[in-house]
């Protein structure tokens, strides 16, 4: 195992500079999951942490060891893509043996480290066959027994699941956790998926254009995002955002036509200061006195166990997350309560959260 430092890394395409400035530490052990949308530059940070991309600037350590001019068969690391690549005229054994093939190792070593990962990944009994009569998730735990085989430094991971069915990606999400447990490798992990990132994690990056929006652990990340962006990406169903006016009593902010929203304690802005309001459609309930505020339906989601109603609160879009099954139609009137502990204050203009 090793640790990864990667300090004030960038990547540019002539003028254009896709990552700027990135630092990121990853702790002996860890899995680090890599998170944002699209085009964000999350695949392209972990290429160069693989050496599949050249660093414009910045340092890049595993273990202590710079390794921005090293080759990638020479940094010690395993990664895992997306689409599996696997060889279609091997077998499963010699898919995963292959590298140590290639490096030269002893057919008692291969065969012994092809056998130990087979058994921690539940594929013992497919060694003699091809990928093509294999499930995908099983080709996927082929391309991961093919990296710990090597017993690498670090892991890899570069969207692995996006491949597979919904219900797929839980399993695979379930597996992928119980075998870091168990081998206790360092871990980075690409994904756009916020629940991939949510549940696997030890540490959560989230990323946008290029940048390094926070860092955190996954709760923290929940509980206290430093930004919009960062509340609107991690957590789902995402956060409402009203657009409203700090109360001269700063215990509650007030939208335009008056619609009282209230606060745990005083805002950390001045009276009259224009902010955005997050409350997460989770931390919304009925209100059983019609003392809370008035949202016209406009949609309604039975899930069974709950039910998923979108809304306008004084011409704003507002989502609830009720733990009870529901007989609302789309044009009635709903009354919330917001609970107050669970609000979320930015500033209107950068976005960023008041302490």
């Amino acid at each position: 195992m090793a640790s990864v430092e990667i300090q004030n890394v960038r990547k540019a395409y002539g003028a254009h500079e896709t990552i700027k400035g990135v630092s990121v530490e990853v702790p002996d052990g860890a899995f680090v999951v890599l998170v944002g949308p699209s085009g964000c530059g999350k695949s392209t940070l972990l290429r160069m942490l693989a050496g599949l991309e050249e660093i414009s600037g910045g340092t890049i350590r595993i273990d202590g060891r710079v390794i921005n001019d090293v080759e990638p068969k020479n940094r010690d690391i395993a990664m895992v893509f997306q689409n599996y690549a696997l060889y279609p005229h091997m077998t499963i054994a010699e898919n995963m043996g292959f590298s140590l093939k290639l490096a030269k190792k002893s057919k008692q070593e291969i065969a012994s480290r092809v056998t130990d990962a087979a058994r921690i990944l539940g594929l013992s009994d497919y060694l003699t066959r091809y990928p093509k009569q294999l499930s995908g998730g099983q080709r996927q735990r082929v391309a991961m027994g093919r990296a710990i085989v090597r017993n690498p430094k670090v892991f890899l991971f570069d969207e692995p699941l996006s491949n597979l069915d919904a219900k797929l990606r839980v399993q695979m999400r379930a597996e992928l956790k119980d075998i870091h447990a168990r081998i206790k490798t360092t871990t980075v992990y690409v994904t756009h998926d916020q629940i991939e990132a949510m549940t696997m994690a030890d540490r959560i990056v989230v990323m946008r254009d290029g940048i390094v929006e926070q860092v955190g652990a996954p709760l923290d990340l929940y509980d206290k995002p430093a930004n919009t962006f960062v509340a609107s990406f991690i957590g789902s169903p995402s956060m409402n955002f009203l657009s409203a006016k700090v109360t001269d009593d700063r215990t509650s902010v007030v939208t335009e036509n008056g619609v009282r929203l209230p606060l745990a304690g005083a805002a950390a802005a001045a009276p009259g200061t224009a902010v955005t309001y997050g409350i997460r459609p989770e931390h919304l309930a009925i209100s059983t006195d019609s003392d809370g505020i008035a949202m016209m339906v406009s949609n309604v989601e039975p899930t069974g166990s709950e039910t998923f109603i979108q809304g306008t609160v004084d011409g704003q879009k507002l989502s609830a997350q009720l733990h009870e099954r529901m007989s609302t139609r789309v044009g009635d009137v709903l009354h919330l309560k917001l609970q107050p502990a669970n609000s979320h204050l930015f500033d209107a203009g950068s976005g960023m959260r008041f302490a």
